[in-house]
C-alpha cells in the first residue's frame, strides 16, 4: 500500500474546516447576489464608472510598474552590487506592509507638504494626493513587487548561454536585452503583470490614504464597496462580485504556471 493511499485521519477535520473557512464566505456573496437585478445594478452609473476608473487606473499602474519593475529585476537577477541582499528586501516590503501606512508614506513624500511633493507643486504646479493619478501610483506601489519578484524567478532561471552567445556576435547589452533576454523571459513578464494588474484592481487601503474616495476620480471599486456597504448593500454585493469574478479568472489564468499536477 502506497503512503499517498493512507489518508491521515486526524489532518482531515481541521483541512475540512480550513476550506470551509476559505470557501463560505465567498458561497455566502454568491448566494446573497441579487441575480434578478445584476444586469440593471452593473448599469447604474456610478457602478459603471467605479469599474471604468479602476480598470483605467490598474492598466495604468501595471504599464508603470513595467516601465520601472522589469529593469528593476534584471538588475537584481543580473548584476552583483553591496546590499543587493538588502534592496530585494525593500523591494518586497510593500507586500508585507499595511497598505494604510504605504499611504501614509506616499504622502509624506508626495503630499502637498512632501519631500519630492512639495518640490512638484513649487516647480510644475503638479499635486498629486486626491487626484486619479494620485490612485495610480498607490495602486503602483503596492502592486510592482509582485511583477518584480516573478520576473527575477524568470530571470534566474533563464539559460544565460543565449545572452553569452549575441554577446559573443558583437550584440549590445541592449540589443541583448531586448533581442535575447525579454523573448527568453517573457511568459514570467505576462504573468508578473497579470499579478500586477489583480494587485492594482484591488487595492484599497493605500488608496483611501493617499487619493481619498471621490466618486468620478478617485473612487475604485474597493473604494466604492465600502462606501456602499453603509448605503446599498446589494450594490457593495455586486461589485464584489466583479472583483471576485476577475480573482478567479486570474488564478485560472496563472493555474499552469504556478499549479502542478503530480
Amino acid at each position: 500500500m502506497s503512503t499517498r493511499s493512507r489518508v491521515p485521519w486526524v489532518l482531515v477535520l481541521p483541512a475540512v474546516l480550513g476550506l470551509a473557512f476559505l470557501v463560505l464566505p465567498l458561497a455566502g456573496l454568491l448566494i446573497r447576489a441579487p441575480w434578478s437585478t445584476l444586469g440593471t445594478r452593473l448599469g447604474e452609473p456610478q457602478v459603471l464608472e467605479a469599474l471604468r476608473l479602476s480598470l483605467v487606473t490598474s492598466t495604468l499602474a501595471t504599464a508603470l510598474c513595467l516601465v520601472l519593475g522589469v529593469p528593476l529585476a534584471w538588475v537584481l537577477a543580473r548584476t552583483g552590487f553591496p546590499g543587493r541582499g538588502l534592496v530585494r528586501a525593500l523591494v518586497t516590503v510593500p507586500l508585507v506592509l499595511p497598505p494604510v501606512v504605504g499611504g501614509v508614506a506616499l504622502l509624506l513624500v508626495l503630499g502637498r507638504r512632501g519631500i519630492v511633493g512639495r518640490w512638484l507643486e513649487s516647480a510644475f504646479g503638479v499635486s498629486l494626493p486626491f487626484t486619479t493619478a494620485g490612485v495610480v501610483l498607490a495602486e503602483a506601489f503596492v502592486a510592482m513587487p509582485f511583477l518584480v519578484i516573478s520576473v527575477e524567478g524568470a530571470l534566474r532561471g533563464a539559460d544565460p548561454r543565449y545572452e553569452e552567445a549575441a554577446a559573443t556576435l558583437g550584440a549590445s547589452r541592449w540589443t541583448i536585452f531586448r533581442r535575447v533576454t525579454l523573448p527568453m523571459v517573457a511568459p514570467g513578464i505576462a504573468a508578473g503583470a497579470i499579478l500586477c494588474w489583480a494587485r492594482a484592481l484591488g487595492e484599497f487601503g493605500a488608496t483611501i490614504t493617499f487619493a481619498g474616495n471621490f466618486p468620478g476620480r478617485t473612487q475604485t471599486m474597493p473604494l466604492a464597496v465600502y462606501l456602499a456597504l453603509e448605503t446599498d448593500p446589494e450594490a457593495a454585493i455586486v461589485l464584489s462580485l466583479v472583483l471576485l469574478t476577475v480573482s478567479v479568472v486570474i488564478l485560472a489564468a496563472l493555474r499552469d504556471r504556478w499549479v502542478s499536477t503530480p
